[in-house]
This record gives C-alpha cells, sequence and structure tokens, in this order.
C-alpha cells in the first residue's frame, strides 16, 4: 500500500496548493488577492460569504470486520506574515521593505497541516469516532539582518487558533455484498465573534484545500464513478458534499480513495513530463512555463520575494533545459489500454473512400476541390447564418484558395482554405493549420472547375 499511497499523496499535494499562488506570482497581482478557493472550511459562525464549515464524504468498501482504516485530514492554515519596520522605540507595519539589497513583502502564508485517525472498522460499525483537531495561536518575530547604522526590521508570522473535527462512521448495508458505506466529515468549529468581517480575517481561521485521504487493509474500496452492476445502486445512495471520491494510487488497486474539493477521475496521477508546481488552476505547464520567462527583471524580483515557492517557480523555470521545455509541447496518454489497429482512425488512410486532398464538392454549379479559388461569405446560406461570429466577418469579401475538402462524422463537407492576401499561408499549410466554411459560405471564382 506504500506505493498507492505516494502517488495518492503527490495528487493530493497538488490539490493542497490548486491555487495557492497564481501567474504571475507577485503579492500585487490582481488576482491574488483573492486566493484560497478550493475546499475552504470556514467557522460556523461566519456568514459573511457562502461558504461552509463542513464537508462530508460517503464512500464504499468490501471489507470483513476484522479490516483496519486510516483516515488522513490535510489542510493548509493561513499566516499571516507582516514586514515591520524599526521605528525608534518600536515596529510599524509596511507594505515592503528593502533590507541589505534583499526585498521583504508583507504576504499571506500558509502551513500545513495533517491528522491522521487509524481505526478497526468494527469500531465505526459500532459508533462514530471523533478526532479533535486543534492548533494554538502562535506568534514569531524573525529579524532582518542590516548592516550597522541601517534601519532595522523584522517579520512577524501568526498563527489564529484553529479547532475542527474529524468523524468518520460506518453503516452495513443490507444485501449479499457484504458492502459497508463509510462516511467521513470534518467540521471547522473554531469559535468566531463577527459574522460579517472581511474574509481575509475568516480565512486565518479556515481549513483551505481540505481534503482526506482513506486507505483500508483488510479491504477493498468500490469505484462511484465505475461501480459494478451489482454495487450500483448502493453508490448512487452515496451522498458527497462539497467533496469528491476517487479511487487513487497503483491503477487496479482498491486500497486508497482521495477525497478531494476538485472533480477527479479514478487513479489520478501527476503528468510525468511535469517538472514542478505552478500552483495556478488547472496549469498548462508549458503555457505558464513560457509566460513565467517574458517577467521584467523587475517582476522576477517582486515574486521572488512574494513567497518562497514563488521564488523556486521563477529559477526553475529559468533554468529549463530545452530538451525538457520541448517536452512540455505535447504527450499523448491514453486514458485505458486499446488495441492498436494498422493505420491510426485519425489518419486519411483509415477511410480510403474519405481523401480530402482530392476530394470535391459542388458550389453554384462549380466544382470545388484543392487549388480552387473562392470568395468568404462567411453567414450566408442556413448552416452557419446564427453562428458566424466577428471574427468570421472579417473575412467577409476577402479571396482565398481550398487547400481540402474534408468530411465530418455526420456527413457534412468542410472546405479548408488559406487566404490569398496572407503572408502566412505557405506557413499554414506546412502546418495543416487553416480556416474553414461550409461550402454555403463561399463563391466560386473564376477558374473553378465546371460540373460534370
Amino acid at each position: 500500500m506504500s506505493a498507492s499511497m505516494e502517488i495518492a499523496r503527490r495528487v493530493a499535494d497538488a490539490v493542497l496548493y490548486e491555487g495557492y499562488l497564481l501567474y504571475p506570482y507577485r503579492a500585487s497581482a490582481t488576482k491574488n488577492q483573492a486566493r484560497w478557493q478550493f475546499g475552504v472550511l470556514v467557522p460556523p459562525a461566519y456568514t459573511a460569504t457562502a461558504e461552509h464549515a463542513a464537508c462530508r464524504t460517503e464512500c464504499l468498501l468490501e471489507a470483513s470486520e476484522d479490516a483496519v482504516l486510516r483516515i488522513g485530514l490535510r489542510f493548509l492554515q493561513v499566516r499571516s506574515r507582516t514586514v515591520e519596520r524599526a521605528e525608534g522605540a518600536g515596529h510599524r507595519p509596511v507594505p515592503a521593505l528593502e533590507v541589505a539589497g534583499e526585498t521583504y513583502l508583507t504576504f499571506d502564508e500558509s502551513v500545513e497541516r495533517e491528522h491522521d485517525m487509524v481505526v478497526p472498522l468494527a469500531e465505526v460499525l459500532a459508533s462514530e469516532r471523533i478526532h479533535e483537531v486543534r492548533h494554538d495561536a502562535a506568534r514569531t518575530v524573525e529579524r532582518l539582518p542590516a548592516p550597522p547604522g541601517a534601519p532595522a526590521g523584522r517579520i512577524v508570522r501568526e498563527d489564529r487558533r484553529i479547532d475542527a473535527v474529524l468523524a468518520v462512521r460506518a453503516e452495513r448495508i443490507d444485501g449479499p455484498y457484504g458492502l459497508v458505506k463509510l462516511r467521513v466529515r470534518v467540521e471547522n468549529t473554531t469559535a468566531w465573534a463577527d459574522p460579517d468581517a472581511p474574509r481575509d480575517e475568516a480565512l486565518r481561521c479556515s481549513l483551505i484545500a481540505a481534503h482526506t485521504l482513506l486507505a483500508v487493509e483488510g479491504g477493498s474500496f468500490v469505484s462511484l464513478l465505475d461501480p459494478p452492476a451489482w454495487a450500483a445502486t448502493a453508490a448512487r445512495s452515496c451522498e458527497n458534499v462539497r467533496t469528491w471520491p476517487v479511487l487513487a494510487g497503483e491503477e487496479g488497486r482498491r486500497d486508497v480513495m482521495l477525497s478531494a474539493p476538485i472533480i477527479l477521475y479514478d487513479y489520478p496521477s501527476i503528468a510525468q513530463e511535469s517538472p514542478g508546481e505552478l500552483f495556478d488552476s488547472t496549469e498548462i505547464d508549458e503555457l505558464l512555463s513560457l509566460r513565467t520567462l517574458t517577467l521584467t527583471e523587475e517582476e522576477k524580483r517582486e515574486a521572488r520575494a512574494t513567497d518562497p515557492r514563488a521564488a523556486e517557480i521563477i529559477d526553475r523555470v529559468g533554468d529549463l533545459p530545452p530538451e525538457v521545455l520541448a517536452r512540455l509541447h505535447g504527450g499523448v496518454h491514453h486514458l485505458r489500454p486499446f488495441e492498436r489497429e494498422s493505420v491510426p482512425w485519425w489518419d486519411p488512410g483509415a477511410d480510403t473512400a474519405v481523401s480530402p486532398g482530392t476530394d470535391s464538392v459542388v458550389v453554384d454549379g462549380v466544382t470545388l476541390s484543392r487549388g480552387s479559388g473562392v470568395r468568404l461569405l462567411p453567414g450566408r446560406g442556413t448552416s452557419r447564418a446564427r453562428r458566424a461570429d466577428a471574427h468570421d466577418m472579417f473575412l467577409a469579401g476577402r479571396s482565398a484558395t481550398v487547400e481540402a475538402v474534408f468530411l465530418d462524422v455526420d456527413g457534412v463537407r468542410h472546405l479548408a482554405v488559406t487566404l490569398d492576401d496572407d503572408p502566412g499561408a505557405d506557413l499554414q499549410r506546412e502546418q495543416g493549420r487553416f480556416l474553414y466554411f461550409s461550402p454555403d459560405e463561399v463563391e466560386p471564382l473564376a477558374g473553378g472547375k465546371e460540373d460534370g
């Protein structure tokens, strides 16, 4: 189970920091003023937002009563980081401070919290087991080194108190299959006095990106996404509130489940091509890496001062070898094993009745095929009259050359064209990137082939 749990934890780490810090990774960026969006469990008395105090996971497992469960609760706690400048006998909070050539910014950080609960299945079948979660308030002061005679400063970090409960209960499902429904509830129970306080204040007493890792010894979980027929009714009876449980770990094994605040599929994994975390919500590594490389030196300086993880991104992206960056450009991953055909489905040779390079279509009595000249009339006719957008309309009246005639799965033909006055037309032909129009959106130009 260790290998499965290791795989599951890597995915869980990505969940933990999903949206933690958004490109361009600078504290001053507008979108970094509204962080902490996933799996937020606020104090129950805080009502200024639509966020909730609890989440609940229900899942199925096949197990005898001597099975043992391990439930892991993981979340982030927001830690305030305030930079203060020395003034007289005291200190004054400031947005930023430069000391000995280094820039320090006031910006919230986070600290990982993790709680494990190991319990025999027989115990939670008998009654609910509750694990109390508590983190006391704490304050630390880091003095910033400064040359003699230079203004001194310090960083003050503060954690607010957090109280929560992790509750586990199980029940047998009637029937011949020996199924057990497992229920895991996570609830923030932190005392809160001001229901209308700013969200940033409440977040410091909240569980952020809260999720659970479930493991069983002596049993197996049942997929809720693709349950066997005999468990389908029981799977539909599971009610998951603000969480989404999926099988995790080594594919084919069923001893680990990840219940996260984002939608995943069974056996999620981290792409092998990804060189490291980018935190940017459903990230596209190549795009974000290239974007990061375009930051100015001043922007990179601010990003490094924003957060240690942002500094790591800036440094890692700046040092990516060309072959690693090229690997990010794309990869082919199959969701399930398949039998390779002699000719791939996407190859034009897969259907010898279709030949985009030689096929033709008749428009206004003229046969159009590769090399034919046409005038573009987007929105004309019935097929696209209500679908032509502003980009199409910019091309109205322009002349183009037909590059291919395609047939889609519905038996409808489409013309792939390049613009005659586009200096990049040769590059588009080389790469197979065309503009597409239906036959009733073009008008044949002189030189077209007469029908029949």
